[in-house]
């Protein structure tokens, strides 16, 4: 489906560096619960399910030869749920499991540790990562072990300016095997509709996420100064403002510098909250790693 509007690269709050940090964690926490929990009869799986899903069927038999390297990780987000999924699949039908590694340009290893314990299959980087210029030890300490890099942006890549974003995928071209972007927004009409589903959500689970952090501040910043709720939705549509079509983010890849030869595209939207809520992803892979 075409957008509905032009692309704008708005600001979103949870972005800028005046915002509390301690809000900044309840926010990422909101988004991390919106990626994980999958609700009752309303929702067919959770959204991490369905990433999961999407690498299963575009990698296929391929899936164990990668390394999986989230470069935008901010507190862990959906990865250590993708990779409890995609294991499980792949101990299921008896085939090798894969590890999964976090970055960030600014590295929340308290977060990632955590995340680690829980999970033989969990690393990260605990020095900062530029997406745009990853470290070579970084790629070849895996490729070293006779894996393939592939490269995660889990509600991410929107968040890029056009030169920032060319310099990414440049980078990505020249040192992985194959990305996959994955958003759970677009320039649509449910998309614009998904936010407050969100704000509704952020009130009514408030309770429940202030017991599990043990965090009187979410109560009160939930219900006496609502700014958690203003701000997931407000940053809701200013992402679903900056995200790119498919077709534009295969514009920004011709356009980048890198060789796309020898590379396939595809992409796709899975729904996950009918009719609202989707997984609206994009998954490219070289054309020779089919070979390995």
């Amino acid at each position: 489906m075409a957008p509905l509007i032009p692309r704008f690269h708005l600001f979103e709050i949870d972005d800028q560096p005046w915002f509390p940090s301690f809000l900044r964690a309840h926010v990422q926490e909101g988004l991390y619960v919106a990626w994980v929990q999958r609700l009752p009869v309303l929702q067919t799986a959770s959204p991490a399910r369905v990433a999961a899903q999407i690498l299963q069927r575009m990698l296929g038999p391929r899936l164990p030869s990668y390394t999986f390297i989230d470069f935008c990780a901010g507190s862990g987000g959906p990865t250590p749920a993708i990779e409890r999924h995609v294991n499980c699949h792949l101990t299921a039908q008896k085939q090798p499991t894969v590890d999964f590694i976090l970055t960030d340009l600014h590295p929340n290893t308290d977060a990632w540790a955590r995340a680690a314990a829980k999970s033989n299959h969990i690393g990260y980087e605990p020095n900062s990562v530029d997406a745009a210029a990853a470290p070579r030890e970084l790629v070849d300490g895996y490729t070293s072990k006779g894996k393939k890099v592939f490269r995660l942006f889990n509600l991410a890549f929107h968040h890029f300016d056009d030169p920032l974003a060319k310099a990414i995928l440049k980078n990505t071209l020249e040192t992985s095997d194959g990305f996959a972007i994955f958003e759970l927004q677009g320039r649509d009409l449910y998309s614009f509709l998904m936010p407050a589903v969100l704000g509704i959500g952020c009130i009514f689970l408030a309770p429940l996420h202030a017991w599990r952090l043990r965090s009187l501040s979410v109560l009160i910043f939930t219900y006496l100064i609502p700014i958690l709720p203003f701000v997931l939705v407000f940053d809701g549509y200013v992402s679903a403002l900056r995200t790119r079509t498919p077709d534009e983010v295969e514009a920004l890849m011709k356009s980048c510098g890198a060789r796309t030869d020898g590379w396939e595209f595809k992409s796709g939207s899975e729904p996950h909250l009918p009719p609202f809520g989707h997984v609206n992803w994009i998954v490219a892979e070289k054309i020779s790693s089919r070979d390995w």
